[in-house]
């Protein structure tokens, strides 16, 4: 009798190994270009961790890990525990104000498989910690969008804001009576969950339970006045970028730490498994688990086997150390806007280029392009605004020369890129 793999786990044979290769490797570069490392995260956490983090009342921590309960050890059923674990165990935010990190691996989940959805299955996790600006939030579905497009795999991104602590409690009170007075026509689980987990409901696949919910109150009616301008300037910096999305407000995802934005990107193509990856801010995530008291942070996570899913139907089938070809250094709102887009369009290019989002002084981010050993920086404020010529210095020598802010983006990145790249 011959010894089968495991339902729900599955074999990686040479010829699809090499379209997960390629999706990795392309992978690597795009995040190279946004400055983000890798880390390496062993696949065994405690349970602790997990139930702190996930929720204690999620389906995930109730039904879904492999836990050794004589252990107390689970097999990790997502990254980002596990990554904030590991920043908080060696002290990371020592190392600069801000880390990006990424890791590749599998994830484990007892689940019934199907499509696009294994018990092992295997993820692109990546997490900005530090940096609580919504731009960050904007640059990062940019990023997952850029790596998505280069691959050749069409999708839609939907946005929402689960808000904060501060406005969270007044909603969930006012969904809870909504869910209450429908409780008998839900199913079994969102009856349970009315009382447990009620955003988790907005959720439910269940079709007459997401009829029932069509009316239901919604998140965005009851955003704080700050959390209403981070979602705002989110939109706003989105648009900047180019990258296209649409309001989803029936969007909780799945994990209790998320707060304000979350995010999907959602393919047509693979039937009831519709998102190929998602992710949000966890700003009280870091705090919660024993790290520095409100460090923020904001992350993502694709599933690979379903970028493979998609490759395959659509026909279409070793990263260099962190460093930046371009810091570009704005001074003001407005300067601060144009580099961003300035930034986004040479990442498009192909230059690692990176920029901060906080208004530093001048010294500082000069501190910061050096940290990044970025090769040239380029000064932007009012008066280069006001000439139409920014500065662009090379960080070796320390030769400045004028450089004209004339044409679209895409132009001044191109001629960026002759001058920072030869």
């Amino acid at each position: 009798m011959k010894i089968k793999a495991i339902n729900g786990f599955k074999d990686i044979l040479p010829e699809e190994a090499v379209i997960w290769q390629h999706i990795e490797t392309r992978a690597r570069d795009i995040f190279h270009r946004f400055g983000m490392q890798e880390i390496r995260l062993p696949i065994l956490e405690k349970t602790e961790l997990f139930a702190r983090s996930i929720g204690e009342s999620t389906d995930i921590v109730e039904k879904e890990m492999y836990t050794f309960a004589d252990k107390g050890i689970t097999m990790r059923p997502e990254a980002t525990a596990s990554l904030l674990r590991a920043f908080i165990e060696h002290g990371m935010h020592v190392r600069g104000p801000v880390q990006r990190l990424f890791t590749i691996g599998p994830m484990f989940r007892h689940e019934r498989p199907q499509k696009g959805r294994l018990r092992q299955f295997h993820q692109m996790d990546c997490e900005i910690i530090g940096a609580g600006e919504p731009e960050i939030d904007a640059e990062l579905m940019a990023m997952a969008w850029i790596l998505l497009d280069e691959l050749g795999i069409r999708v839609s991104l939907e946005i929402n804001s689960l808000g904060c602590r501060e406005c969270r409690p007044a909603f969930r009170t006012r969904l809870v009576h909504y869910l209450r007075q429908r409780q008998e026509a839900f199913c079994t689980d969102c009856r349970r969950r009315t009382e447990s987990n009620p955003l988790r409901v907005l959720d439910c696949k269940n079709p007459s339970c997401r009829e029932l919910v069509q009316e239901a109150p919604s998140i965005l009616d009851s955003l704080c006045p700050s959390c209403q301008s981070h979602f705002l300037a989110v939109q706003e910096q989105l648009q900047l970028l180019q990258t296209p999305f649409s309001l989803n407000r029936f969007m909780v995802r799945g994990l209790d730490y998320y707060s304000r934005t979350t995010f999907e990107f959602v393919t047509t193509d693979l039937g009831a498994q519709s998102a190929v990856g998602a992710g949000g801010r966890y700003d009280s995530l870091i705090g919660q688990l024993g790290g520095p008291k409100d460090l923020p942070g904001v992350g993502f996570a694709l599933g690979m086997e379903r970028l493979v899913l998609l490759m395959e139907q659509q026909d279409r089938t070793d990263s260099a150390p962190a460093a930046s070809d371009l810091f570009v250094a704005a001074l003001g709102k407005e300067a601060g806007k144009r580099a961003a887009v300035l930034v986004h369009q040479a990442r498009l290019q192909g230059m690692a280029a990176a920029m901060d989002y906080s208004n530093r002084s001048l010294k500082a981010q000069m501190k910061q392009a050096a940290r990044l050993g970025a090769r040239f920086t380029l000064i932007i404020g009012e008066n280069e605004l006001e000439k139409q010529e920014g500065i662009l210095r090379n960080m070796d020598n320390q030769e400045q020369v004028l450089f004209p802010l004339q044409g679209t983006p895409g132009e001044q990145a191109a001629r960026l890129r002759t001058l920072v790249l030869t």
